[in-house]
């Protein structure tokens, strides 16, 4: 994907689901969160441990959360062991985004969001690359 197109796509979206968010401040995934609701996203935290996070409702599963919110980014904060079931229930939800934060790998899912036509961005960090391309 292009940084042009990533760009336009950061710019319409307005909803991020965040799936593994912590409600603890020193972890990686709050700190992106926080970021990006300080730029102007909805976030919609995906743990199932919580109630609310960063003051937003709280959902045990990405089909639990597409239930109430349209959900334009998946940001997967999980262990790439985990994350195969994540993209297959990302790709029933239908955002307009993947994105696998540093450090999280699945060699598969980028063919798989493909053949679904769903762009995924792997092993990058958003907050970075939304820094970076000035949205």
């Amino acid at each position: 994907m292009t940084s042009e197109a990533l760009r336009g796509l950061l710019r319409e979206a307005r909803t991020i689901a965040v799936v593994g968010l912590s409600p603890r401040s020193s972890r990686p995934s709050h700190a992106v969160a926080r970021y990006l609701q300080g730029s102007g996203y909805r976030i919609v935290p995906v743990n199932p441990g919580h109630a609310a996070i960063l003051g937003e409702k709280s959902f045990p599963t990405l089909t639990a959360a597409a239930a109430q919110h349209t959900i334009d980014v998946v940001d997967v904060f999980r262990r790439s062991e985990f994350v195969g079931p994540i993209v297959d229930e990302a790709l029933r939800v239908r955002p307009r985004l993947i994105w696998l934060q540093l450090g999280v790998v699945d060699e598969t899912a980028p063919e798989r969001a493909a053949t679904a036509g769903i762009p995924l961005v792997m092993d990058r960090c958003l907050m970075v690359d939304h820094q970076a391309l000035g949205v």
